[in-house]
């Protein structure tokens, strides 16, 4: 009898998982060979600007790489990359917009009529949102997407962890105690969504002095080595505060910017 009742558990749980299964299929002219999520636990810590140097860095590897803006109430990928208007369509489906280093960005102002109008939406239809970018735009010959998150543990990052085919997360921080605690949350919903974290990234972590080199932490000392020890990720990097950087953000040259913080990171990504 025992057994009979472990069977029909064992039934049960099977018949939901098919029930409950919110895999969305990617468009059928689409390839993508690696998809990474860019997450944070809080807004503020510089996630775009992460997402988007790593999008650059692969691409500078001779990687076809992508980004889908799943950040949809707060896009600031295009503006980056420095892409304005609209992306287009066909009878068979949507296509991203390149930007001049050869990334395929997918955002939320490159379908809208006026970049700067608020999207004003319920969680339901943002991840119904971003699903559809992932299986209406057709993503051609990418050997990594990048998912720029919204910041936080809400309705997308969910979404994506349970639709999308991620092979790995990129957590990104900044030095605060605060912060740190919040890197554990997502570290944690990582780890119960069973998806490997990859990386762990310190942005805004020091200023290097332009006469002596001597590195400075307005912040305080880190707590990167600390954090990934603690949760056994083993590449870590630090981005530095540098006006050099946010000019070029702003400018949308991000795909202008030198720096080789992110080589661990990448290493990683393409040894996964």
């Amino acid at each position: 009898m025992s057994q009979n009742n472990d069977d029909i558990r064992e039934g049960a749980k099977k018949k939901a998982a098919e029930v409950f299964d919110f895999a969305a299929p990617p468009h059928e002219k689409s390839s993508v060979k690696k998809v990474i999520g860019v997450i944070s636990g809080k807004g503020g810590v510089g996630k775009s600007l992460v997402t988007s140097l790593l999008a650059v860095n692969a691409a500078n590897q001779g990687l076809r790489t992508a980004i889908l803006d799943a950040d949809i109430t707060g896009p600031s990928i295009p503006k980056m990359f420095g892409l304005h208007g609209k992306t287009y369509a066909t009878y068979d489906g949507i296509y991203p917009m390149r930007a001049n280093n050869g990334t395929d960005i997918m955002s939320i102002n490159l379908i809208l009529d006026n970049e700067t109008d608020p999207v004003i939406w319920r969680g339901p239809v943002i991840a119904g949102t971003v699903k559809q970018f992932w299986s209406e735009v057709i993503w051609e010959n990418e050997d990594v997407m990048f998912i720029d998150m919204p910041p936080g543990t809400g309705d997308v990052t969910l979404t994506v962890f349970q639709s999308l085919p991620v092979d790995g997360v990129i957590i990104v921080s900044s030095p605060q105690e605060l912060v740190g605690m919040i890197v554990e949350k997502a570290v944690k919903m990582a780890e119960i969504m069973k998806i490997p974290v990859l990386g762990l990234v310190e942005n805004m972590s020091y200023i290097k002095c332009p006469h002596c080199g001597e590195e400075i932490r307005p912040y305080g000392e880190s707590r990167l080595n600390e954090l990934a020890e603690k949760h056994g990720i083993k590449a870590t990097a630090s981005l530095p505060i540098d006006p050099d950087i946010a000019r070029a953000c702003d400018e949308g040259f991000v795909y202008g910017i030198e720096g080789d913080w992110l080589a661990p990171i990448i290493k990683a990504i393409t040894e996964k």
